[in-house]
């Protein structure tokens, strides 16, 4: 008999040893399981908070465009006021009393300085007129003093 309960004994010790190398096999798995259950946890955070910058991000691009489509149909408006104004202001009848005025002074300004160029040609004529007259009075002058 004391060989079975040797046995017995021995199997218990095996099962045992067994039991062991399986609970801990068993909490090795699930340590990794926790592991990856944790780096699921911080990837769906990381996600969720991607999910809202791209949601703000989204509202802001929708108001931008709300904005840019009104500022595109101002820059079209004023482009078209400022088509009429150039249009009406060049054919008005003030622009273009202006542009006949605007004539009428340059052909003023023509003739006047034709007449200045003349005149400084005269007055050039009679400086030397006048320098030679100086001249000749002075040799008179120096002929009778001696």
């Amino acid at each position: 008999m004391i060989d079975i309960e040797n046995y017995c004994v021995c199997k218990q010790k095996y099962m045992n040893e067994d039991l062991i190398l399986l609970i801990e096999q068993h909490q090795k798995e699930i340590w990794e399981w926790k592991q990856k259950e944790s780096q699921w946890v911080r990837d769906k955070n990381q996600l969720d908070g991607n999910k809202q910058i791209v949601e703000e991000l989204s509202t802001k691009l929708i108001e931008m465009a709300k904005v840019n489509i009104a500022l595109k149909k101002r820059a079209q408006e004023a482009e078209g006021e400022t088509t009429i104004v150039k249009g009406i202001g060049m054919n008005s009848p003030e622009m273009r009393d202006a542009k006949a005025k605007l004539k009428e002074a340059g052909e003023i300004n023509m003739l006047h300085q034709e007449l200045n160029g003349k005149l400084q040609l005269r007055l050039t004529e009679i400086e030397e007129d006048n320098k030679k007259l100086s001249k000749q009075i002075q040799d008179l002058n120096n002929r009778i003093s001696k």
